[in-house]
C-alpha cells in the first residue's frame, strides 16, 4: 500500500524504507521547498542527521511495530514542519486521530484489520492525512501530483502540454 501510495506522486518522493534508528516502514513526500533548522533533540538520533533528514517541507507516512510512542501497532503520519492547523484536521478513519506527545496522526493496526476493508481504511488514511499536510503547508498540488500508478510500472507519457489533474479524496 505504501508502494501504491508514491506512486501517485512526481514530486520528490523517497522509497518506501525501514527508517534509521527504528523499525518503522516509511514513505515521505518533499514540497520542494525549504524547512526551518529542526531543532533536533530526537531520542537516539545525532541532531546533524535529524536536521539533514528534515532540511526540506516533507509529509511522511508509515507503519510502526509499537513501543517508544506507543504500546501497540499503529500507523502514522506527520508533517514537517507541522503547518498552523494540522494537530486540528479530521482525518479519515474515524479512528485516526493526532497524538500529542508523538506529535502526529496514529491509526491502531487494529482498526486498519478490523475494518472490512483495510485498503480503503488504509487508503484513506494516507491520502486524507497527507491532503491535511499539503493543503494547510499550501503545498502545490497540481504541479507535484498525478493519478495513482502501479509500483514499479512507469505511467504512460503526457504527449500534451498541461500535467494530468491530480485526484484527491478530500
Amino acid at each position: 500500500m505504501l508502494n501504491r501510495f508514491r506512486t501517485g506522486y512526481v514530486g520528490k518522493v523517497s522509497p518506501v524504507h525501514l527508517f534509521w534508528g527504528s523499525f518503522d516502514l516509511a514513505v515521505t513526500r518533499f514540497s520542494g521547498r525549504s524547512a526551518p533548522l529542526h531543532p533536533g533533540g530526537v531520542p537516539a538520533l545525532p541532531d546533524e542527521v535529524t536536521r539533514e533528514a528534515y532540511s526540506h517541507e516533507v509529509s511522511s507516512a508509515g507503519f510502526w511495530p509499537g513501543g517508544g510512542g506507543t504500546d501497540f501497532p499503529a500507523f502514522y503520519s506527520y508533517a514537517y514542519p507541522a503547518p498552523n492547523g494540522f494537530s486540528d484536521a479530521q482525518p479519515s478513519p474515524k479512528e485516526t486521530y493526532f497524538d500529542q506527545n508523538l506529535r502526529e496522526f496514529l491509526l491502531p493496526y487494529d482498526a486498519v484489520r478490523r475494518s472490512g476493508d483495510s485498503e480503503a481504511t488504509l487508503t484513506s488514511f494516507l491520502d486524507s492525512t497527507y491532503n491535511a499536510a499539503a493543503d494547510l503547508g499550501g503545498w502545490d498540488r497540481d504541479a507535484l501530483e498525478c493519478p495513482l500508478g502501479e509500483p514499479r510500472r512507469p505511467r504512460p507519457l503526457n504527449t500534451g502540454n498541461t500535467r494530468p489533474r491530480h485526484h484527491r479524496s478530500d
